[in-house]
């Protein structure tokens, strides 16, 4: 079971008291005071591990917490420390405040320990309090309290690039075609109901990370159809592959702008995320339908073309644009990478599209490690 969300009471283990004790042996008649400390309580850690990839393991445990401290004993000795407590989490998991919203924690790193909460701090057993005034302490500290809160878990995907787009516009084909990822595949809406990651090879040596999300439909930001749910998941991705559908009944221009206004409307910040655009299902039109398609396409978003994907050795019978600068349209804020129309099942472009997502997450990658 996919689960990605989580709502968990956290709490720190209780320090244990001091002790009350005094020393008494034969022979040793003013023994004087020897209570010893409580042990400090248990503590509560994050801590990052890739075989997770999922938050079930803690759907259901409504109240997690850390062992108390024991108390201090007679002779000095000192109480037990309370075992800590370790919370494994898969990465790109944050932690929320239920009480405030605020984001506490981003776990992304693999192998990252987190300490959450501290145990609470032991007492001081009664062998702290004598002196010369006191010679016979009748008093210890109890241990401080733990710490709670109520807490989320978000698990948000991360991911080199993002597959958006309507529903059954072939996400799930693309990423099983490209990638070692087997999601569901049928000729049916919301066939992807839960996010799914797979590993694109390219060559030996190089390699990035996919994301398919549920279909995306107008008023998904507002809580229509699944997008609303699991948009967050492409918060993280570095880019983001626009699909349109060019057998379907609405119109590409429509289609993008769509996607492009809910993805805006959900996060100022993927608005402005880099993208590409892939246009599916071509098999099931003519080249020259496909063509004429593209070509109006670009003419009603404005964009001025000219063919820069040569290299990835697209079929010369489609055709594939790279874009010039000047656009002259408000709309995208990023211009796109390349548009290249593909087809999964007949495998028509689909290497050149593998090849040009490789040096577009490349590109991104440089920029932002310059920035």
């Amino acid at each position: 079971m996919f689960v990605d969300s989580v709502e968990l009471t956290v709490s720190s283990g209780k320090g244990g008291a001091g002790a009350i004790s005094f020393w008494t042996e034969k022979f040793v008649s003013k023994g004087g005071p020897d209570g010893g400390d409580g042990g400090r309580g248990g503590s509560v850690f994050f801590k990052v591990d890739n075989n997770t990839d999922t938050l079930s393991a803690l759907r259901g445990r409504n109240h997690i917490k850390a062992e108390n401290g024991r108390p201090g004993e007679g002779r000095k000795c000192y109480g037990r420390k309370g075992h800590d407590t370790i919370i494994t989490v898969p990465p790109g998991t944050t932690v929320v405040d239920m009480e405030t919203g605020e984001e506490l924690l981003d776990l992304v790193n693999e192998g990252e320990v987190v300490l959450f909460l501290e145990g609470g701090k032991g007492g001081l057993g009664n062998m702290h309090f004598k002196s010369s005034s006191n010679q016979r302490p009748t008093y210890a500290q109890p241990g401080l309290p733990g710490i709670t809160k109520h807490v989320r878990l978000e698990m948000k995907l991360i991911a080199d690039v993002g597959l958006v787009g309507y529903p059954n516009v072939g996400k799930s084909t693309l990423i099983s075609t490209l990638s070692n990822a087997r999601p569901q595949v049928a000729n049916y809406e919301f066939t992807t109901l839960t996010p799914k990651l797979g590993v694109v090879h390219v060559g030996d040596f190089d390699s990035f990370m996919m994301a398919d999300i549920p279909g995306i439909i107008e008023g998904a930001s507002d809580g229509r159809g699944l997008g609303l749910e699991f948009l967050k998941h492409i918060e993280r991705t570095k880019t983001l592959l626009l699909m349109i559908d060019a057998a379907n009944y609405r119109e590409m221009k429509y289609q993008y702008e769509t996607l492009l206004v809910e993805l805006k409307r959900y996060s100022e910040t993927l608005a402005t995320r880099k993208h590409a655009i892939a246009i599916t299902k071509i098999d099931s039109l003519s080249q020259e339908e496909v063509n004429a398609l593209t070509e109006t396409f670009l003419a009603d978003i404005g964009l001025e073309a000219n063919n820069t994907l040569q290299k990835y050795k697209a079929d010369t019978n489609y055709l594939s644009y790279g874009f010039k600068t000047d656009f002259g349209l408000q709309l995208p804020e990023e211009k796109p990478f390349f548009v290249l129309p593909i087809s999964s099942v007949a495998h028509l472009n689909t290497e050149a599209l593998r090849y040009a997502i490789s040096d577009f997450v490349k590109m991104v990658k440089v920029e932002q490690e310059a920035e």
